[in-house]
Formats: structure tokens, sequence, C-alpha cells
């Protein structure tokens, strides 16, 4: 059972002012605190189930404490519908520095407010080895429960950053690509693309904001066949860097 203290913190964390005032964020499920436990990033507490505090003895440092509820109580303190292992708090880790460099490729992304999408491309980062993501302000926080859940343990391996997205872009390299993806753009699936510059995928409903679009060099176009209105930006992304990725 955990205190009234401890219980008031973790509830507190789920909001974002107090993950940035505090300088935490939650890790939810089994396979997310894993992901922690095994990775550079500090765990300040862990939250678990006898049965799962037993099975991840041998990975728990000495100095994490730990505090051992019921699923019930679990349930209660996560923002899952269930979680019948454990819960952490962790602490943010401190931004890398971010150098864009022509041999590597970034991913942005415009105004995504769902957080279970911001998840879903930061887990893409991961799975295509990009050198990270870089949010803009309106983006749904990279740190929130759901979409720490979401990245299914992507978030302790792709550095992520918060800008102020147009005007970081206007301080790219002189000739760096950055790409947008565009109804009316170049048919990504006719072009050979190199995993170089900044990729940008905008919200589903409202694509890219027009100081963002204002800075691409090249649109990408993804071109369908049936009767969608629009794919999911987490779908789109998978398709576009695919094709980046394709030739090498």
């Amino acid at each position: 059972m955990v205190s009234k203290a401890v219980a008031k913190y973790v509830h507190a964390l789920h909001l974002k002012k107090y993950r940035t005032r505090h300088g935490a964020f939650l890790v939810e499920g089994g396979k997310s605190v894993r992901e922690l436990l095994s990775s550079g990033i500090l765990t300040e507490r862990l939250i678990a189930t006898p049965e799962f505090a037993d099975k991840i003895a041998a990975e728990l440092p000495a100095t994490v404490p730990l505090d051992l509820v019921s699923e019930g109580e679990l349930t209660r303190l996560s923002s899952l519908s269930t979680n019948n292992t454990a819960l952490a708090v962790a602490r943010l880790p401190a931004e890398p520095p971010l150098h864009p460099a022509p041999n590597q490729l970034l991913l942005a992304l415009d105004d995504v407010r769902d957080p279970g999408n911001v998840g879903t491309l930061i887990r893409l980062a991961d799975w295509y080895g990009l050198a990270g993501v870089v949010c803009s302000e309106n983006c749904a926080d990279p740190w929130a429960p759901k979409t720490v859940v979401a990245t299914m343990g992507s978030f302790t391996r792709v550095p992520v950053w918060q800008r102020d997205l147009p005007a970081w872009l206007a301080t790219l390299p002189v000739g760096l690509p950055v790409y947008g993806a565009d109804l009316h753009g170049d048919n990504v699936h006719r072009l050979t693309l190199q995993p170089s510059g900044v990729l940008i995928m905008g919200s589903e409903s409202h694509g890219l904001t027009p100081p963002v679009e204002a800075c691409l060099t090249q649109r990408l176009h993804i071109p369908g066949r049936g009767q969608a209105e629009s794919l999911n930006v987490a779908v789109s992304a998978a398709i576009l860097l695919d094709n980046f990725f394709r030739n090498s």
C-alpha cells in the first residue's frame, strides 16, 4: 500500500504542469517498466504487485524505493484501464544537443495532439533508427503517461525535443532537405529518397500549419486507390519513412 503523499504525487504526474515542476514522469505496465530499468533514465520509485516485483527483483537497483500494492490499487493510480504489473516514477531525461546532420533523418511533429499517435511515431523513429523526434509546442506531451505507453519502450532510446517548430526550422543548415506530407506533393513511390534532413508530419485533421508548411523544400504525397478520406498520421509516417530507407 502506498502512502497518501505518494498517491498524491503519482496522481499529480498525470498532468504536464506537475511533470514539469517535479522533473518526473510516469511509466506504466510491465514491459515499459522493464525497459526503463535497463535504460540510463533514473528510476525514482517503483509501485508494483508482489508477483511482478518477484520477477524483476534482480533488475531493480537497491536504491529504488519499492511499494507493493494490489492490482486494484495499482489500476487506481494508473491511466491504464487495467494495470496488473507495475508503475514507475522516473526522472525526465535531459535533452541532448539538437544538431541536425546531413547524414541523419529527424522526424518532426507539427501539432499532433493525440498522445497515442505521438507515442507510436516515437516508436517508428526507434524502428527506423532516426536521430530523434522534434515536437512542436502544441503537440501532445511526449512524456504524458499515454504517450509513454504507446512508445512500447522506445521512450528510453529515442531523443525527443520540444521546440517552436517554425523558429527551429529557420535555423537549419542551408541545403538540408525538409519534407512534409501534402495531397498535392510528389508521388513518394516514384522518388529516390535518402534518409537525410527532416520529415514533418502534421495533424490528421488539419495537416501542416502554414508557418511550418512554408519551410518545406519538398512535398510528398502517398497515392491512394480507394475512398478513404485520409490516413492516420502514424500510418502515413510509416509509409513515408519506408520510402526513405527502402534503398539503403
